[in-house]
């Protein structure tokens, strides 16, 4: 189902004019936007089918940033767009030269990591006149790893999340979504044809609690382990979020990097944990923050929704550029972590390594059904 407060936007936009392409470009402050993007790339996301793609490849619809548009950017099948295009559909005769209501062209989406879906972004940037008349969003969970012919079998059940909506082309497109279930895969659906920039899909992820057992020990603070960010001190430069993403950043700006503070205060982040847990040991990680990297940084942890926060690493000094490692002197059980750094700059990681306790493990479990998983 659909958020009604939610701004809509319908029609075409008008022909590109020369400029700042994005001048006119409708967009919104969504309330879902926080929450972390089920369909990144760096989660392992896939989009692993579609029906048509004979404009522009359906792969375009994951890819990090805003769609780019070149005016003189052409092929021999015609004008190149960075994202989802299809041809232009027809009836089946002279007689009959429109597409009947039902005919649409869909893509298949492999979420990077499994999860409860809070809101989805449909962006048709730079589609002025060829974006879809309408769009839908179904959603399945399949365990494994399906194919597309497992995904499209008849006995799939396929979950709407977004019902056929009218969209405006040129335009971000947003839905909220209150499917309090476990999702793995995506249909998106164009009706009848057209083109889709981007597609991004904010949520929470639902790890699978047998495959976090049978690992043992693991990153607690993994987003795809079902770690996420509650709150930040700062997110001038860049999400609190990507501390957590999968492997280390490649680069300044694919970590946190808060603005210079001009006080006597100090930045922090506050994570909750895939579950309750024992932590172990802990990286602090400022690859690629050189001038910028945090001075100092100190770890504390509460284990539960409210009480006392415990420090168990003290302010220490972090280096440029440097991954720091710190075996704790025993287990730490918590459920919420904090990173609190001096007096600002930014961190690219933190990992936290450590197993469930059996308290944890069982809601987690508890969680993974009550979801449908």
């Amino acid at each position: 189902m659909t958020d009604a407060a939610i701004p809509r936007f319908t029609g075409d936009a008008s022909p590109y004019a020369g400029g700042d392409p994005y001048a006119d470009h409708r967009t919104a402050d969504f309330p879902f936007t926080h929450l972390v993007d089920l369909a990144d790339r760096r989660l392992g996301a896939g989009v692993i089918a579609a029906n048509d793609e004979f404009f522009a490849e359906r792969e375009n619809l994951l890819k990090p940033g805003p769609a780019v548009f070149d005016p003189e950017h052409f092929g021999h099948k015609g004008k190149i767009m960075d994202g989802w295009e299809t041809r232009r559909r027809r009836g089946v005769s002279a007689a009959e030269p429109h597409p009947t209501p039902d005919d649409h062209d869909w893509a298949l989406v492999r979420l990077g990591a499994p999860g409860v879906i809070r809101g989805i972004v449909l962006d048709t940037a730079h589609f002025r006149g060829n974006y879809p008349q309408a769009v839908s969003v179904e959603g399945a969970s399949l365990p494994g790893s399906p194919s597309p012919e497992d995904l499209l079998a008849p006995d799939v059940k396929w979950t709407t999340l977004v019902p056929r909506t009218p969209v405006g082309g040129h335009a971000a497109n947003g839905f909220a979504v209150d499917a309090e279930q476990r999702f793995t895969h995506l249909r998106i659906n164009q009706h009848p044809d057209g083109g889709i920039a981007r597609l991004r899909v904010y949520g929470e992820v639902a790890p699978d609690p047998a495959w976090l057992t049978a690992l043992g020990t693991f990153d607690l603070a993994a987003l795809e382990n079902g770690g996420q960010v509650e709150d930040a001190s700062d997110r001038f430069y860049s999400p609190a979020t990507n501390t957590i993403q999968p492997g280390r950043s490649r680069k300044m700006d694919d970590g946190w990097e808060t603005r210079r503070r001009r006080d006597r205060g100090n930045d922090w982040i506050r994570y909750r944990l895939a579950a309750q847990s024992e932590i172990r040991a802990v990286e602090i990680d400022t690859a690629y923050l050189k001038g910028n990297s945090a001075g100092w940084a100190a770890l504390s942890v509460r284990d539960g929704e409210d009480g006392d926060w415990s420090e168990v690493l003290p302010r220490t000094r972090l280096q440029p550029d440097t991954n720091h490692r710190f075996v704790l002197d025993g287990p730490v059980r918590a459920t919420h972590v904090r990173i609190d750094i001096f007096p600002d700059g930014g961190i690219s990681r933190l990992r936290l390594y450590g197993s469930l306790t059996d308290e944890g493990a069982a809601g987690l479990a508890a969680r993974h059904r009550e979801l449908g998983g």
